[in-house]
């Protein structure tokens, strides 16, 4: 009987992997078509979903220095047309207080978020302190965007690297 509880106990484990051998599955991908770039870190897409890109944030448009430039890369990148993939992050919040989707975003083999970093066109946004899976490569991204002045970083003095705060670029 104690050699039947021993071998149910280890199925159990192995079934829960819990062996730590095998590495953690990818989160699942979404698919969609982008309809409306609304802004330099939000998109429709056909089927009527709203993705806020996670970990990032982008100035304002209509009120922020580089705010309308944010978006005109963004629609640079993923516009109108273009297939994207969505990719959630399990350490980080499904969905925002809009209801939007928080994800990151791929343009074939781009990772959005961090491109949209990497041009000075947003910066690393960590809300509530909570940092995903790219955290460490958006930070990196942002420090190499600010010091060769890229983007927002060169039309901005008074952006700084806040990531707790967003993107802080000064009023336009």
């Amino acid at each position: 009987m104690a050699a039947v509880r021993l071998t149910v106990a280890a199925l159990t484990v192995a079934a829960a992997g819990c062996g730590g051998d095998e590495p953690a599955a990818p989160p699942p991908r979404e698919s969609g078509v982008v309809r409306l770039v609304v802004d330099g870190d939000t998109l429709h897409l056909e089927d009527g979903r709203r993705v806020r890109l996670v970990q990032i944030d982008a100035p304002e448009e209509d009120s922020e220095c580089y705010g309308r430039e944010a978006t005109r890369v963004l629609a640079e990148i993923a516009g109108r047309g273009a297939r994207v993939e969505l990719e959630p992050d399990e350490a980080l919040d499904d969905r925002d207080d809009f209801g939007r989707l928080l994800r990151y975003v791929r343009a074939g083999e781009l990772n959005v978020n961090l491109a949209l970093v990497e041009r000075g066109a947003a910066a690393p946004y960590f809300f509530r302190n909570e940092r995903g899976r790219y955290a460490d490569d958006l930070l990196a991204a942002a420090r190499e965007a600010r010091t060769a002045r890229r983007g927002f970083w060169r039309a901005c003095p008074g952006a700084r690297l806040e990531p707790p705060l967003g993107s802080r670029t000064g009023r336009r």
